[in-house]
């Protein structure tokens, strides 16, 4: 394919290929030539302009197909555009002489066509420059026509739309002659060509002015007349036309000379509309003609005419645009009434006619009013319709207050307004459902009096106005649930006052059940007892419905529906009423056989239809509660509701003889008891009628080939039992589209209704399958077929085999014996019960008989033939489910070898197509027939597929193959070349106009593509030819006129690009998608989305600046230029705004999420301003309608309101007012913006790093620079009218509060950036605190309001007492108690908001008392007042203080929420012990939906709770009762189990509970951690059994219970292996370091206890305290001290791994490098070291010798572990921690207890060896090991141990050792740590441990010093080496025996004195030798003063000693006499002293 891309045609190696090979190399030449010209120099065009003509116009004479003409016609004109043009005459010659010739063979057809398609393709790209020959061309053109065949019509329309295009007003002159062409091919049979005629008028339109102004009446004849028998495409194009020719004469300004010269007219509004109303009433009849047929009441427009009709309505609309729609509305929407509400009108002669009609006339208002109108203006047509209803109200009024003669003539007049009352009503309904809340206004204006127009509509003689009234209610419910209890309230009122009015009971029962339907749609539901109320309603009006015959039907029909409706609301609801509603149930069957028989004697029809009714009624209450509430089906429940079931059935086989005796007034009421009896059964499991299966099949069969079945609807049986892939090969009808509301009719055929609401008024509660648009039930007619097949495929796989045979022989027979269309109906009817059958036996595994599959092969086979495409495509899905059900691989290859045979034989289009889909059918269900067979099928489809004759067959076939291809799998492997092939010729040679065989051949190619899957990517020949082949048939597919096929062409480049993303052109793909994104065909937008959605998961950056480059060259991108201005994002987020369907919606949320997640960091300033555009474009309208309310509020809270709303730039707005919904998902985008930035760069979250980087590189953004944005969009989300977008707002803003409340202000130290939005954030929780705001919103205002508090943001407390004073409100409104609480919504709404109010308080208190803490411990340490404003000190009180004032409500208010808690949280076994009322803040019926919000908020609650009670709640008794008044009332504690006459708790008691009760939840709560409990509900836990336990009461509690502590210990335990956590981890460790600390005081207590009552003198048998008692055991499980154990190491070995000896092989650890641990991991270290040094205290002294070894095991390995040389001779974290557990061990008494001394002594020095031996030489690998931390821990075990441990000869000796080998360092840092540890040895007081180590080390150190004094240290390091050699030194002195003193110092005194400087020496000197002097110095002059007769005699010996003295103390005299200097320099050398000293030793 590399020699196609030339400029010239390679012919030699085009020449050399075969014939598929050939056209692929030409017409990938022509692909690639159209953009090589585009690119190449100009001269070099001209240069081969004339080869490349000859080249171009041979191919055309070679028979090109349909897109290799499209391809060379446009490379002619670009060729002809960019070189000379001089020889295009030539070229256009040629191609009239080729139109012209006499040739008529159909070989040489495509080469005519190819001339025709260059003409148009010339014209349209040189227009003018071809001006003077262009009438010769049209002229020919047209002449051609007359005798051309319909490809030839379609190309030739085409080819002048062109021309017209190209020449513009210049081609006036023929301007007529088209006109008339077209007027012929407008009305062509072809449909094809239709749709380019009507493409050629609509170019035309555009400069012939007569089309929109004299021949306007004609122009819309003629296409009234087009759309009579036309197909969905035809109607598309035609009804573009006709709206926009007629949109065009409205706006039409006429300039005055043309006006006089054509004798144009101005056409007025009123004129156009009546022209299209019109047609939609009289159809293409005419004007005249049509009054005759009128009076005769004959004539009926048909269906097609009257759906296109509407589309033009639509069209025209739309053409004129949102703002004259807006203008000209009240117009607009009278005429559309009046098109079904004429008097005697042709729309609404019949009911089927109506109800198709109404569709039309809503979809119209649908489309219109839904999709043009902004919000504000929906607003204002919602108030017209109202209007409407109100005036049409008055007639009705009018006629029935009228009691005169005429009152016949006004019925009709109600009549004829009831269908125009429907569709305004539905469309008032549709308008709010979709304005959501923000339609509020609208019901609060009175002079709308929206409510009351609707509810009087429920009065309505009508039952269809009746049921759109109850409807709309419905909605205004839905999208308003602050309504629904009061409309609810209201129509059960009216019900009750009106209950002698039928109209009134059946209008109101229907608003109640609409309205309970809207419950499931409204979260917050309803109250409870609303249930009740309408039980009793219905109780009553099915009891007192036999006291007035007049009412009987209407109150039986309420009754039940009211029932059936109730169900709705789940099982809480309905458990209460069950036992009543089977009771009804009971009673409203006969209870026996024999009473059914007395039955049918009594009675007359009226009172067998009100038992029809009242049984069917009952019926469908059963179904209700099966399908709403399956939860209560028990056992019992099945039980009562079986009994009246058979006497159901026998009632059903007795109502032919019952409708015999009473007539057909009974027919309808029979039919609805069918259908509902069989819904009934198909949703019981079978085995519940066992009993009366054959009764029921018998019917069922009646009732499938009843004789007076109607016309099958096959539309509305077949879909569902057909595959929806193969849907797609039959009318595109059945495809979804944008029109599919009134095409369904179309599929219909005339005879038969659409659905609609007045069928069924039961399916008014039903959740609505379609989304918000009314149920559209069918007629009874047909959904009792419907249900018929459905049961009859369950019951007959459950009767006797026997049985079942005889029933399908019975079928065969009565679709043999009957005849024409009612055997088509029966077999319709028998297959769709036979499919039934299949589909239920393959799904529930079961199996058929050999005559059973006979028969059913027999009936299938029957109708594979039969002429209803869908019967067929029903039958071949039936076929291949007969095979998978027998699954036997013989039978599966018998059924295709039937269709073999016949495939070979047969001729006929209807046999050919049925077989073949067979074989694609079986194939997709038994994955296969293995390769013989798969090769006799392929084989047997290509030659289906090349039938050109029929397209049908081609189509057919195909999309079998398409399907073989797939379940094939590698299989096909050997087939795909040739198949490939195949393909690529049909595309190239199909004409363009059979879209059909396009769109298979397209599912071909990507079930190929599919299979070849990754191995798209090779690189081979074969590989790469097969590649090319497919983007090749991709490529003719993208430039395919059919809107489906280029679906197709994206789903295959869709394919291609996920298997072989580099072999896609990007760029031309996008561009295809961007142009598609407005397509006006559904299902091509939903194709490019999809795979826009794929795209940008790979390469999001990549496709959006493709989009936005395109849209910046092309100019064809007309539709979508707004990519220009926001690129594909903003044009993604304006398609979301306006699109209906809700997949599509989803793929673009997704696509817009994928390309914010790749993209949003780096284009942050574009994403937020997309944001904030689509927000800010709505705040105009938020602040016109908050006008009213703000001039009431005070001044300041208009000022904070109206900051943020003004909007300055006037530019307009590139989103004009997007719907609430499209701002909701706006605002999530903010949040999911911020989440991006958090994993980016830090400087999005710190402002001077932002403004520096900013500085350096000003393309660079950070998100905190946006911040003013952040909190503007979540202040206007927040204070808008729809509630979504205020929990969105809030979200937003509880967002940025929590990101972004740390930040500090540079330019303020000591303030954070936030602080200046603090008037924005008090402005947009204000509105949420308001007593009408839904309680979901209040809830989430208080998470916001408490982390707005707890932010520490607000400094100020008077602005903390704004937002403070919002929390004090909603508070009071809790505890006024349940009158204040909303009754609107259902009581588990009052329980969320009270939960967030004490959760939001909960966490400001927990807050207040962590600032109070900080606070007092930063002020206990001296800090500078700059500090105490920063961390705002008045505050941290102030808080406290607010808090504090309502401390006492809220602790109550607390613990009876956790109690509550506590209730809910118990297993199901407990249910009986709960209190029957519910809880503090639930009702029982609440209670499941009340768990979630108790889930949500009770961790914070504990956790505060915890806080309070240990302020407060555990003090001495005496305040304790004091205090009792207040927290212990019946709501907050036990208020169950006391009784009245019970005695006050003692306050023990009291404590006792609360105690119990927060230790309950917690360890209930920590022992089952599920995978989705938050971390904060485990810390808050966890904080606050801390809390609990830092006070002395509950820690006794615990001590003193030692299963309680050994439980809790078990729990954080499974918390720790369970959690990963540290923080989590810590937080556990510090509760178990508690735990052991309550225990050591419970034991030390007991030992003080047992020494006072026993006295000295007993003391031998005093008891042993603690654990291990007298033998030292301690038993696992039952031991505190055990559970702590295996905690601590469960965390040491988890850290350090090295610990566990099974680990590392033996006992003695392997040596291993030290390691540093992460800063967590040290922390978790410590905080186990310190729990093990507690440990030995709480057990016995025996129990302390078993648990030493471990403990000292685990100390001395982590040290050992951890020893890591740090700079400057620290030391790590860990070490620190371990030296310190060592020191609380060696110092513990029980080292000293007599009992334990021995032991402990012998253990302790083999620790003590265990350390010397880390030394050891023999393993070199410890050598990294940190000398000074080993030194150390030596000291420590000196120091600390009695002396025996340490004074054993050989211990000593090593110690001894390890220091002289310390003191030879080579590390100064080493050396200098050494002096300092020594240092502390030579003080100690005992001289058996310090004397030995004076003898052995003082004399070298003497002897170091003298060494250094010989050398002058010169380096710091040093120096220190010297100062602590000789503050060691002067220790010695201090410590030495008086007579060896004076040796000392006169040692001491030279080297101090040598150190002096003198005067002059002393200016010049370094800092180091400075230093030393003034050391020298000031210890000579402690010295001197303190030994003052050795230092008299050293100076006397020594003169020079002397002289130096005197002179260093005469230079430095200043410094002496100034006290300070010397004060600092003692201060400094105290420092520099290590401070270890102070930490262990």
């Amino acid at each position: 394919m590399e020699l196609a891309h030339s400029l010239l045609l390679n012919e030699e190696a085009s020449s050399q290929l075969g014939e598929v090979q050939k056209a692929e190399f030409i017409f990938e030449w022509l692909r690639y030539l159209e953009k090589l010209l585009l690119a190449t120099n100009r001269a070099d065009v001209r240069e081969k302009q004339k080869a490349l003509v000859e080249q171009l116009l041979s191919l055309l004479n070679s028979s090109p197909g349909p897109p290799m003409r499209k391809l060379l016609a446009q490379n002619l004109a670009i060729l002809y555009s960019i070189g000379d043009s001089f020889s295009v005459y030539e070229t256009i010659d040629k191609c009239n002489d080729l139109i012209r010739s006499k040739d008529d063979s159909p070989s040489y057809l495509p080469t005519k066509l190819a001339a025709v398609v260059c003409l148009g393709a010339l014209y349209k790209k040189l227009g003018r420059i071809l001006a003077n020959a262009f009438p010769d061309t049209v002229g020919n053109i047209l002449k051609a026509m007359k005798s051309a065949e319909s490809q030839g019509r379609y190309e030739i329309m085409l080819s002048l739309q062109s021309i017209l295009t190209g020449l513009g007003a210049a081609a006036a002159p023929c301007h007529r002659d088209v006109y008339k062409a077209a007027r012929s091919c407008l009305t062509d049979r072809s449909m094809a060509v239709r749709c380019a005629a009507a493409k050629c008028l609509l170019e035309l339109q555009n400069e012939a002015v007569f089309m929109w102004s004299t021949d306007l009446d004609s122009v819309a004849t003629l296409c009234f007349k087009s759309f009579e028998g036309s197909n969905y495409d035809v109607r598309i194009s035609v009804s573009k036309l006709l709206g926009t020719v007629l949109a065009k004469a409205v706006i039409a300004k006429h300039p005055g000379a043309a006006a006089s010269r054509q004798s144009a007219r101005r056409v007025s509004l009123e004129e156009v509309l009546e022209l299209l109303g019109t047609g939609f009433l009289r159809g293409s009849s005419g004007f005249l003609r049509a009054s005759g047929d009128m009076l005769k009441g004959s004539s009926s427009v048909s269906r097609d005419v009257r759906v296109g009709v509407t589309q033009a309505y639509v069209v025209f609309v739309s053409t004129l645009g949102g703002a004259w729609l807006e203008k000209n509305f009240a117009v607009f929407l009278s005429h559309t009434l009046s098109l079904v509400s004429q008097l005697n009108s042709k729309a609404t002669q019949t009911q089927t006619d109506a109800v198709c009609c109404r569709r039309c006339v809503s979809f119209i208002l649908r489309a219109t009013v839904g999709g043009l109108l902004g919000e504000k203006a929906q607003i204002a047509a919602a108030k017209d319709i109202c209007q409407a209803i109100w005036k049409l109200k008055k007639v009705v009024d009018a006629v029935l207050s009228d009691g005169n003669l005429e009152s016949r003539l006004s019925s009709t007049d109600v009549a004829a307004s009831q269908h125009a009352l429907v569709c305004a009503l539905q469309e008032l309904g549709n308008l709010i459902h979709s304005l959501g809340t923000t339609a509020a206004p609208l019901l609060q204006e009175s002079s709308t009096g929206l409510l009351d127009g609707v509810i009087s509509m429920t009065l309505h003689p009508s039952v269809s106005v009746r049921l759109a009234a109850a409807w709309c209610l419905h909605c205004i419910a839905v999208a308003l649930p602050s309504q629904l209890t009061p409309l609810l309230d209201r129509c059960l009122g009216r019900i009750s006052t009106l209950k002698s009015s039928p109209e009134a009971v059946t209008g109101f029962s229907f608003a109640v059940a609409a309205l309970l339907g809207a419950v499931a749609h409204c979260p917050l539901g309803i109250p409870h007892e609303k249930g009740k109320i309408i039980m009793a309603l219905a109780e009553d009006l099915l009891c007192s419905a036999a006291q007035n015959s007049r009412l009987s039907l209407q109150r039986t029909q309420a009754g039940w529906l009211l029932i059936a409706a109730l169900m709705t609301l789940g099982p809480a609801v309905v458990s209460r009423h069950l036992a009543r509603v089977l009771l009804l149930w009971k009673c409203v069957f006969p209870a026996s056989p024999k009473d059914l028989e007395t039955e049918k004697s009594r009675g007359d029809s009226f009172t067998w239809q009100v038992t029809l009714e009242g049984r069917a009624g009952a019926l469908c209450a059963v179904k209700s509660l099966i399908s709403h509430c399956g939860d209560l089906l028990t056992e019992e429940v099945t039980q009562c509701l079986l009994p009246p079931l058979p006497c159901a059935v026998d009632l059903l086989t007795q109502l032919s003889s019952i409708l015999k005796t009473y007539g057909n007034s009974l027919k309808t009421p029979s039919v609805v008891y069918r259908q509902r009896l069989y819904e009934l059964l198909i949703l019981l499991p079978p085995e519940t009628y066992k009993g009366n299966l054959s009764a029921i099949l018998k019917e069922l069969a009646a009732e499938l080939t009843a004789p007076d079945a109607q016309a099958a609807a096959s539309a509305c049986l077949l879909p569902a039992l057909c595959h929806p892939d193969d849907l797609l090969i039959l009318s595109p009808l059945l495809q979804e589209t944008d029109h599919r509301f009134i095409e369904e009719q179309l599929l219909l055929g005339n005879g038969v209704a659409c659905g609609s609401l007045e069928y069924d008024p039961y399916s008014i509660y039903e959740k609505d399958i379609g989304g918000d648009s009314v149920p559209k039930p069918l007629p009874p007619a047909l959904s009792v077929s419907n249900s018929a097949s459905k049961l009859f495929g369950v019951v007959c796989a459950h009767v006797e085999e026997a049985e079942r045979i005889l029933i399908l022989e019975q079928l065969l027979t009565s679709i043999k014996h009957s005849k024409g269309a009612r055997q088509q109906t029966v077999q319709l009817h028998v297959v769709c019960a036979v499919s039934n059958l299949l589909k239920y036996v393959a799904g529930s595994k079961r199996s058929l008989g050999p005559e059973v599959r006979r028969l059913v092969l027999t009936l299938v086979l029957g109708a594979l033939e039969s002429p209803n495409p869908l019967l067929r495509c029903a039958a071949s899905e039936a076929w291949a489910r007969l095979a998978q059900v027998v699954d036997d691989g013989a039978f599966t290859a018998g059924l295709a070898q039937v269709s073999f045979d016949k495939l070979k034989s047969a001729r006929d289009v209807v046999t050919r197509t049925g077989h073949s889909l067979a074989l694609g059918s079986l194939h997709r269900y038994s994955g296969g027939l293995g390769p013989q067979h798969l090769s006799s099928c392929i084989g047997v489809l290509y030659t289906l597929s090349q039938d050109s004759t029929s397209p049908d067959v081609q189509t057919w076939a195909l999309h079998s193959l398409s399907l073989t291809i797939d379940s094939a799998g590698a299989l096909y492997h050997v087939h795909v070349e040739p198949t490939l092939s195949l393909i690529t010729t049909l595309l190239l040679n199909v004409p363009p106009t059979h879209a059909e065989v396009h769109q298979s051949l397209g599912r071909c190619l990507n079930a190929l593509i599919t299979t070849l899957g990754p191995e798209l990517q090779g690189n081979n020949t074969s590989v790469s030819t097969l590649r090319t082949s497919c983007l090749l048939g991709c490529a003719v597919m993208q430039d395919n006129p059919g809107c489906l096929v280029q679906a197709q062409a994206i789903s295959c480049l869709q394919q291609l690009h996920m298997f072989a993303p580099r072999h896609v052109n990007l760029s031309s793909l996008v561009s295809c998608l961007c142009v598609n994104l407005c397509s006006p065909y559904l299902l091509l937008r939903r194709a490019a989305l999809a795979c826009l959605r794929q795209l940008v998961q790979r390469e999001a950056v990549e496709v959006s600046e493709h989009a936005v480059l395109l849209a910046r060259d092309s100019r064809d991108l007309a539709g979508d230029a707004n990519i220009k201005e926001v690129g594909l994002e903003g044009a993604l987020l304006a398609l979301l705004d306006k699109e209906t369907d809700k997949n599509l919606c989803q793929d673009i949320r997704e696509t817009l999420h994928h390309m914010l997640t790749s993209m949003a960091v780096e284009k942050l300033s574009f994403w937020l301003k997309l944001c904030r555009d689509v927000l800010a474009a709505s705040a105009d309208f938020t602040a016109v309608t908050c006008l009213d309310t703000m001039q009431e509020e005070e001044g300041d809270r208009g000022d904070d309101a109206s900051v943020l709303t003004s909007r300055s730039d006037g530019k307009p707005h590139p989103f004009s007012n997007p719907r609430w919904a499209t701002r909701v998902f706006a605002a999530d985008c903010v949040c999911r913006i911020i989440n991006q930035c958090e994993n980016a760069n830090r400087a999005h979250f710190d402002i001077a790093l932002a403004q520096e980087m900013k500085k350096s590189d000003s393309r660079s953004d950070f998100l905190v620079l946006h911040l003013a944005d952040l909190i503007r969009m979540a202040f206007m989300a927040a204070t808008d009218h729809s509630d979504q977008l205020r929990l969105s707002g809030l979200d937003t803003l509880l967002v940025v509060i929590r990101r972004f409340a740390d930040i500090a202000e540079p330019e303020f130290p000591g303030h954070v950036i936030l602080e200046q939005y603090q008037a924005n954030v008090g402005a947009a929780l204000r509105p949420a605190f308001t007593s009408e705001t839904p309680p979901d919103i209040t809830a989430k205002a208080c998470q916001v309001c408490s982390a707005w508090i707890a932010s520490g943001v607000v400094r100020d407390l008077s602005d903390l007492r704004r937002v403070h004073q919002l929390l004090v409100s909603s508070l009071m409104k809790v505890q006024a108690g349940k009158e204040a609480l909303s009754h609107l919504y259902n009581e588990s709404a009052s329980t969320m908001e009270i939960l967030a109010v004490l959760k939001a308080w909960a966490e400001v208190y927990i807050i207040a008392v962590q600032r109070h803490k900080s606070h007092k411990q930063t002020s206990k340490t001296p800090i500078n007042s700059e500090d105490i404003v920063r961390n705002g000190s008045p505050l941290a009180d102030g808080l406290l203080d607010l808090v504090c004032a309502d401390l006492g409500t809220l602790s109550k208010l607390w613990l009876a929420a956790l109690q509550d808690f506590a209730l809910l949280t118990l297993p199901a076994e407990f249910a009986s012990q709960l209190p029957v009322e519910g809880g503090a803040f639930y009702t029982a019926e609440t209670s499941e939906n009340a768990k979630l919000h108790y889930h949500s908020s009770w961790a914070l609650i504990l956790h505060a709770a915890a806080l309070w009670l240990t302020s407060t709640g555990f003090t001495d008794p005496d305040e304790g009762a004091a205090n009792l008044s207040r927290p212990v009332t019946p709501t907050s504690m036990c208020q169950g189990s006391s009784s009245s006459g019970a005695a006050v708790k003692s306050p023990e008691d009291v404590y006792t509970d609360r105690f119990h009760l927060i230790l309950g939840i917690s360890v209930e709560f920590l022992c089952s951690l599920h995978s989705d409990v938050t971390m904060e509900s485990i810390t808050a836990c966890l904080q606050a059994l801390q809390v609990l336990l830092d006070v002395p009461w509950p820690r006794s509690k615990i001590g003193s219970d030692q299963d309680l502590g050994i439980e809790l210990l078990n729990v954080l335990h499974r918390v720790i292996l369970t959690r990963e956590s540290p923080s989590i981890q810590l937080a556990s460790l510090e509760v178990v370091r508690q735990i052991i600390c309550a225990a050591q005081e419970h034991v030390k207590e007991k030992r003080r206890s047992a020494e006072v009552d026993d006295g000295a003198s007993e003391k031998e048998t005093v008891p042993e305290f603690g654990e291990g008692k007298d033998t030292g055991g301690l038993v696992p499980g039952k031991s505190l001290v055990f559970a702590t154990l295996e905690l601590c190491v469960c965390i040491l070995v988890r850290q350090l791994p090295e610990l566990n000896p099974k680990l590392t092989g033996s006992p003695r650890v392997k040596a291993a490098k030290p390691q540093t641990l992460s800063e967590e991991g040290s922390r978790l270290v410590t905080a186990a070291l310190v729990i093990l040094a507690e440990l030995p205290a709480v057990c016995s002294p025996e129990g302390s010798i078993s648990i030493l070894p471990t403990v000292l095991y685990l100390a001395i390995g982590v040290l050992r572990e951890t020893a890591v040389k740090l700079p400057g001779g620290q030391l790590s974290s860990t070490v620190t921690a371990s030296l310190q557990a060592l020191k609380g061990i060696l110092t513990s008494p029980m080292a000293r207890a007599e009992k334990s001394h021995a032991a402990w002594t012998s253990l302790l020095q083999n620790a003590l060896a265990t350390v010397l031996d880390c030394w050891s030489p023999v393993d070199r690998a410890h050598q990294e090991l940190d000398e000074v931390s080993l030194l150390t821990a030596v000291t420590v075990f000196i120091l600390s141990t009695s002396p025996e441990v340490t004074t054993v000869p050989c211990l000593q000796k090593s110690c001894i050792e390890k220091f002289k080998a310390a003191l030879e360092s080579r590390d100064p840092v080493v050396q200098m740590k050494t002096y300092q540890l020594l240092h502390s040895i030579f003080q100690y007081p005992n001289p058996a441990i310090s004397y030995p180590y004076i003898y052995s080390l003082a004399s070298s150190i003497v002897e170091k010093l003298q060494e250094i004094d010989k050398r002058k240290p010169e380096d710091t390091a040093e120096l220190h080496i010297f100062q602590e050699g000789i503050k060691v030194l002067g220790a010695l002195v201090t410590v030495a025996e008086e007579q060896h003193r004076s040796q000392l110092v006169a040692c001491l005194l030279p080297v101090l004195i040598s150190f002096l400087l003198d005067e002059k020496a002393l200016g010049s000197a370094s800092s180091v030798r400075r230093s030393l002097h003034d050391f020298a110095l000031q210890n000579l002059m402690q010295i001197g003063p303190r030994h003052s007769s050795v230092f008299r005699n050293v100076m006397a010996s020594s003169p020079a000693l002397k002289a130096r003295l005197e002179a260093a103390v005469k230079g430095n005299q200043e410094s002496v006499r100034v006290e300070p200097p010397s004060k600092h320099a003692k201060s400094l050398g105290r420092n520099s002293s290590i401070q270890l000293k102070t930490n262990f030793l």
